[in-house]
C-alpha cells in the first residue's frame, strides 16, 4: 500500500510515493497551469509506470493521497476569482477600500491603492447593529435585506460575503442572514465572519472573509475536476487537501474554507523540514527555502512550526491561523544590479522562467545569482536540472562584467563573489528580524536548507548567523511534497472574548474552550479518528492593556482552583512576554483577547528507512572542478548518491544530485546523515565579513563590503521598527504607526531609517546635535536621553525622541533613536493636537534635552516628573519603555556590527554609502534646467483669523546643488501650525524624497547637495 503526496507548484507538480520499510520514490512533472488537475494525472500516471502498476490498480493501492497546490494562492495574486458580492452593517461597506489607513509606502506620493476584491457596485448594507457588548441596538429588517439579495443576484455574483459588526461576540444576525441566502439562492457559496475568523478587529475579519469567497468556488471547481478525473478509477484511501495551519483536511472542508489552503505548498516544505528535524534529531530549525524567485523563512521551535494569524497575500490580509512563512525577494533568478549611486543591489527583481539568468540562454541578459555561482565554478553546466537544460557559462560571465563588475571597478570573479555575498547577508538579515520579532536568537537554532538554490547559500547564511549546523535532506528538491506525508487532520478553532484577566469570568472562559474541544473532537469523530488518535491543545491571544499585537500563551488547567488558575495563567503569559520583548511590564493590565483550540487527528506516519551504511571511509570522486573563492582552487565534487551515511567530506568541496549542489567551504565539513541527507558543519571563524577587505578607515571600502554594511544597518533600523510596533501602548503608535526609527552617527548623520514618519526623519539628526552640544564630552556609556522641545530639534510637543548613544571602545560612534506620537504629553487636550492654543505652553510640557538613564540606571524622579503630567500615565510609560527597548535593541544590533567589521572600516563604509546617496541626488538634481522656480501652497487658515497663510517656495537649481527658500511664507501665526527649525528641515527633505528615484537610500547623503 502506499501513501502520496503531490504539490502542484508553478512550474513543476512534485510528487512522492511512500510505503512503509521501504525509501520514498521522487517524481516530477510539468505544471498545467490552465488545469492543474491534468498535469497531477499525467505525474501519477508516470508514478504508477515507475512501480510497474496501471493507473487503476496504483490507486486503488493508496492508502491515501494529501495535496497541496498553488490554486487558491493563484487566484487571490493573479485577481482571478469569483464575483463576490458583499453585505455589511449599514454604513460599513467601503472599510474593504479603506483597509486600515496606512499607506505601505510613505514615500510614493503615486502609489495606487490596492484594487478592492469586491468593487462598490457588489457591496450592500443590511439594516441591523449589534453593539460591542453583543446586545442587538437595531434589529436585522429581512425585507430590506431581500431587497438588497436580489439585486446582487441581478448583478450575477457567484458568491457572497457576510460581515457584521460585532457577529464574533453575537452571530445571530449573520446566521440568520446565512438562512435567508440558502433559502432563496440553495447552492450559493456563502462566507459568514462569524464562521471564517469570530475574532475582534472587524477589518481582518471583513478581509479574510471576503478572501474565502473570492477563492472559493474556484477552488471548489478545481476540486470537482479533480474528483471527476479520479471516479473512473478505484481509490482506496481518502484524499485530503493540505492546508496553510500545517495539517491536512477534507476536499468538503478545503472547499468550505478556502482561504485555509492559501500558501499551503509553502506549508508543505515546513511540515517537511519539522519531520526531517524529528528523524535526525534537530528540534529547534531555521527553515530555508530557496527557489528561483524567492526565498521563504519559517521557524520551527520545539519540533512544531510556528503560526502567525496575520498574513497579506495579494495586498489582503489574512488572519487565519498559518504557519509563519516570511518571504524574500532573493532566490536564484535575483537580478544583481549596481544603483546610482555606486552599491551593489540583488533582488528584489528577478529574471523569472522566462528569460531567466542569462546563462539560460533564452534572451536573458541580466546577471542573477545563478549565473554568479555558475561564473566561480559552483555549478555544473551541464547537469543543471539533472542534466535536462544546460546552462552557458560565457553568457553568464558576460552579464555579470557588464552590468556588475564593470561599474564598480571590479573583476569579473569579484563581482560574481560580491553578488553571492549580498544576496546570503539580504537573507541572513531576513531571518534576523524574522527572528527578534518571534523572540529568539538564530544561533541556538539547527538550519534546514531546501530548494534548488539552498546548497550554494546556505553556509554563508548560516555563518552570517553563527548557525554551526546545516541539514540539507535527501528530498531538499521536493521537499513540501514530502511534508505532506508528515502531517495530520488539523482543525483551528477560535472565540474572541475581550476581557481583563482579573475579574474575568472564568464560568464563561471555561464554556467556550469546552464548546470548541466538543465541536473539534466530533468533528474528527466523524471522519473516523478514533478517540486515542485526538489531541486538543488550547490557548489565549493575550497583550498589556491597550496594545494591538497579540502574544499567544498556552492555557494552564482551567480545573484548578480560580486563584491558582489566575496566577499561572498571568505568569504564563509575563514569561512569554519577557521571551519575546527581553523585558515585561508586570504593573501593566493583563487582558484576554481570543481563546484558541487545535484539534489534530493523528495520521500514519511513513518516516524513510535509515540506509545501509555501506563504506563510509572510502569516498568516490565524481569529478574536479576549479571553484573560486577569494581565488582559484580545485576541489572534488561528489554525487549524493554515492555517498554512503557517515561519510565525511571535508571543504572545500562540491557535492551535487540531479537537483541539488551542496558548496562546502574552507573549513566547514559535511557528513552524510542515515537517511541520505547531508549534515553541514559550518566553521564560525571564517565568517566571511568584510574584516579582511577594509583594514583601515582611510581605506575606501570594496563595494560588497558597502552593500552588506548598508544591508545590516537598514536591518538594525528595520528591527527597531518592529520592537517599537509590537510593544506600545497607544494605538497612535501600534495601530497609526506615528513614530520613527532611525541611526546617527557620530556627528548626527542620518545613516539609516527604519519605517517613519517622513516628517520626523530628517528632524531627527538635529534633536541628535541638541543632545551631543548639550551634554557633550560628560555622556557615557548606558545613558539615555529624553527630549520633545521643537526649539531642540522636536517637531511638536506630542513627539517624544528617546536618544541612545552607542560607544565602541570608550568612543561615541553611534545614536540609536526613536520618535514617537505620544496620545498625552500634559497641555489643555489629550491627544494629538490642542487646536486652541495660542502659545507652546498650552500644548504640553516642554522637554529639553534630558538624561533619562545614568550610565544604565533609571532616572526614576524624572520619570515620575514626566508621568505625574499626564492623565493616562499607565499607558504613557508604556509607550515610553517601547521607544527604549527600540533603541536598546539598536545599540546590542550595532555593537555587534562593530565587533564583526572594527570601528575604522565601518565607520569609512558609512561615509562611503552617504557618499554614494550624495552622488545619487546630484545625478538626480542635475537633470533639471538650472534657474529658480517657485511654487506656492495655501493653508485655509490656523482655526483664529479667517484667511488663507501662504507657504511660499523659491528653488534655485545651480548644477548638481539645490537651494530652499521659504522665506517669503506666512510670518508666526496665532494658532498651532507654526513650524520650528528641524520640522521645516525633515519637509523639506521629504519633498525630496516624494520626488526621487524610489530605491533612493533615506540618509543624510540625500541632503547633502541642499541648502
Amino acid at each position: 500500500m502506499y501513501v502520496i503526496g503531490i504539490d502542484v507548484g508553478g512550474t513543476f507538480t512534485d510528487f512522492v510515493v511512500a510505503q512503509e520499510g521501504r525509501p520514498p520514490r521522487y517524481f516530477k512533472t510539468a505544471s498545467t497551469p490552465n488545469d492543474p488537475s491534468e498535469g497531477l494525472m499525467t505525474g501519477l500516471n508516470d508514478a504508477a509506470s515507475a512501480h510497474g502498476l496501471s493507473l487503476e490498480d496504483f490507486l486503488a493501492s493508496a492508502d491515501m493521497i494529501i495535496h497541496g497546490s498553488t490554486v487558491a494562492t493563484n487566484t487571490l495574486v493573479e485577481r482571478k476569482g469569483a464575483k463576490v458580492g458583499l453585505i455589511t452593517t449599514d454604513g460599513f461597506r467601503d472599510l474593504l477600500e479603506m483597509r486600515e489607513g496606512l499607506k505601505e509606502d510613505r514615500y510614493n506620493l503615486r502609489m495606487t491603492p490596492v484594487e478592492p476584491l469586491v468593487p462598490r457596485y457588489l457591496r450592500a448594507e443590511a439594516s441591523e447593529r449589534v453593539l460591542a457588548d453583543g446586545s442587538v441596538k437595531v434589529a436585522l429588517d429581512e425585507d430590506a435585506l431581500n431587497a438588497v439579495l436580489d439585486g446582487l443576484k441581478d448583478e450575477g455574483v457567484e458568491s457572497l460575503a457576510v460581515c457584521f459588526l460585532f457577529s464574533y461576540l453575537n452571530p445571530a444576525h449573520e446566521d440568520r442572514v446565512g438562512e435567508i441566502i440558502q433559502a432563496k439562492f440553495p447552492g450559493m457559496y456563502t462566507s459568514l465572519s462569524s464562521q471564517v475568523i469570530p475574532q475582534i478587529k472587524e477589518f481582518d475579519r471583513l478581509s479574510t472573509t471576503v478572501i474565502n469567497s473570492y477563492v472559493g468556488p474556484v477552488l471548489g471547481r478545481y476540486l470537482e475536476s479533480l474528483q471527476e478525473r479520479l471516479k473512473s478509477f478505484r481509490q482506496a484511501g481518502d484524499f485530503l487537501i493540505m492546508q496553510s495551519n500545517g495539517g491536512v483536511a477534507p476536499i468538503e472542508d478545503s472547499h468550505r474554507l478556502a482561504v485555509r489552503s492559501i500558501l499551503s505548498g509553502p506549508a508543505g516544505g515546513v511540515s517537511g523540514a519539522a519531520a526531517y528535524g524529528r528523524l535526525v534529531g534537530a528540534s529547534d530549525i531555521i527553515a530555508f527555502d530557496m527557489g528561483g524567485t524567492s526565498t521563504d523563512i519559517s521557524l520551527i521551535e520545539d519540533g512544531e512550526p510556528h503560526l502567525s494569524t496575520e498574513k497579506f497575500e495579494g495586498g489582503w490580509k489574512i488572519s487565519v491561523p498559518m504557519i509563519d512563512i516570511h518571504t524574500m525577494g532573493a532566490g536564484g533568478g535575483s537580478i544583481a544590479s549596481v544603483g546610482p549611486g555606486g552599491i551593489m543591489k540583488v533582488g528584489p527583481e528577478s529574471a523569472g522562467a522566462l528569460p531567466g539568468p542569462a546563462s539560460y540562454g533564452k534572451g536573458g541578459e541580466l546577471p542573477t545569482v545563478t549565473d554568479a555561482n555558475l561564473a566561480l565554478g559552483y555549478l555544473n553546466p551541464d547537469n543543471f536540472l539533472g542534466g535536462s537544460a544546460k546552462l552557458q557559462k560565457d553568457l553568464a560571465e558576460k552579464a555579470v562584467a557588464e552590468h556588475v563588475a564593470q561599474p564598480l571597478g571590479l573583476s569579473m570573479l569579484e563581482a560574481a563573489e560580491g553578488v553571492s555575498t549580498v544576496v546570503s547577508t539580504s537573507i541572513a538579515e531576513g531571518i534576523r528580524l524574522m527572528s527578534v520579532q518571534r523572540g529568539v536568537d538564530p544561533r541556538r537554532f539547527t538550519m534546514l536548507a531546501f530548494g534548488g538554490a539552498a546548497g550554494l547559500q546556505a553556509g554563508k547564511v548560516a555563518r552570517q548567523l553563527q548557525v554551526e549546523k546545516v541539514i540539507i535532506p535527501a528530498a531538499a528538491a521536493v521537499l513540501s511534497a514530502h511534508g505532506m506525508l508528515s502531517t495530520d487532520l488539523k482543525y483551528d478553532y477560535s472565540r474572541s472574548y475581550p476581557a481583563a484577566l482579573v475579574g474575568i469570568d472564568l464560568d464563561s472562559v471555561k464554556k467556550i474552550v469546552a464548546n470548541m474541544e466538543t465541536e473539534g473532537r466530533n468533528k474528527l469523530l466523524g471522519q473516523g479518528v478514533p478517540e486515542a488518535d485526538i489531541e486538543i491543545s488550547v490557548s489565549a491571544d493575550m497583550r498589556y492593556l491597550d496594545q494591538i499585537y497579540d502574544v499567544n500563551v498556552p492555557l494552564p488547567d482551567l480545573h484548578q482552583d480560580p486563584e491558582t488558575l489566575l496566577s499561572q495563567w498571568a505568569e504564563n503569559f509575563h514569561q512569554r512576554y519577557r521571551e519575546l520583548y527581553s523585558y515585561s511590564q508586570s504593573e501593566q493590565e493583563i487582558r484576554l483577547v481570543t481563546l484558541r483550540a487545535t484539534v489534530v487527528g493523528r495520521l500514519p506516519k511513513f518516516d524513510p528507512p535509515p540506509l545501509d551504511s555501506g563504506n563510509a571511509k572510502t569516498l568516490k570522486e565524481k569529478a574536479r572542478r576549479s571553484i573560486y573563492l577569494g581565488g582559484w582552487t580545485e576541489a572534488p565534487v561528489y554525487e549524493i548518491g554515492d555517498l554512503p551515511p557517515g561519510s565525511l567530506v571535508n571543504g572545500p568541496a562540491i557535492l551535487e544530485s540531479d537537483f541539488t549542489t551542496v558548496l562546502i567551504e574552507p573549513g566547514d565539513s559535511a557528513t552524510i546523515d542515515p537517511y541520505g541527507g547531508i549534515e553541514l558543519k559550518v566553521s564560525l571563524e571564517a565568517t566571511g565579513e568584510a574584516t579582511d577587505r577594509a583594514a583601515t578607515a582611510t581605506d575606501r571600502p570594496d563595494p560588497v563590503t558597502l552593500a552588506v554594511v548598508e544591508h545590516r544597518l537598514e536591518s538594525i533600523a528595520l528591527e527597531m521598527t518592529e520592537v517599537m510596533l509590537r510593544t506600545a501602548m497607544s494605538q497612535i503608535l501600534n495601530s497609526s504607526r506615528d513614530f520613527s526609527t532611525c541611526i546617527l552617527d557620530a556627528d548626527c548623520q542620518l545613516v539609516a531609517q527604519g519605517e517613519g514618519i517622513p516628517v520626523h526623519v530628517s528632524a531627527l539628526p538635529v534633536a541628535g546635535a541638541a543632545v551631543r552640544d548639550y551634554f557633550g564630552d560628560s555622556m557615557a556609556e548606558g545613558d539615555l536621553f529624553i527630549l520633545n522641545d521643537p526649539y531642540f530639534g522636536g517637531s511638536h510637543l506630542p513627539d517624544i525622541t528617546i536618544i541612545k548613544p552607542v560607544f565602541h571602545e570608550g568612543k561615541l560612534l553611534f545614536y540609536g533613536v526613536n520618535r514617537a506620537h505620544h496620545s498625552d504629553v500634559g497641555g489643555g487636550t489629550h491627544g494629538g493636537y490642542n487646536p486652541r492654543a495660542t502659545e507652546i505652553f498650552q500644548e504640553g510640557i516642554r522637554i529639553p534635552p534630558l538624561k533619562l538613564y545614568d550610565r544604565g540606571v533609571p532616572r526614576d524622579d524624572v520619570l515620575q516628573m514626566l508621568s505625574a503630567n499626564v492623565r493616562q500615565p499607565e499607558n504613557f510609560l508604556g509607550d515610553l519603555n517601547a521607544q527604549i527597548g527600540s533603541v536598546m535593541i539598536a545599540a546590542k544590533r550595532i555593537a555587534e556590527l562593530l565587533d564583526s567589521y572594527g570601528a575604522g572600516p565601518l565607520l569609512a563604509a558609512v561615509e562611503e554609502i552617504l557618499a554614494a546617496t550624495e552622488r545619487q541626488v546630484r545625478q538626480f538634481i542635475s537633470e533639471w534646467p538650472d534657474g529658480v522656480y517657485h511654487g506656492e501652497s495655501l493653508v485655509d487658515d490656523d482655526g483664529f483669523d479667517n484667511k488663507l497663510i501662504p507657504i511660499r517656495a523659491k528653488v534655485t537649481i545651480a548644477g548638481d546643488s539645490m537651494t530652499i527658500d521659504l522665506s517669503e511664507s506666512s510670518p508666526q501665526v496665532t494658532g498651532f501650525i507654526n513650524s520650528a527649525y528641524a520640522n521645516t528641515r525633515s519637509l523639506a527633505h521629504a519633498a525630496i524624497m516624494y520626488i526621487a528615484p524610489a530605491d533612493l537610500a533615506k540618509n543624510e547623503g540625500s541632503m547633502r547637495p541642499v541648502e
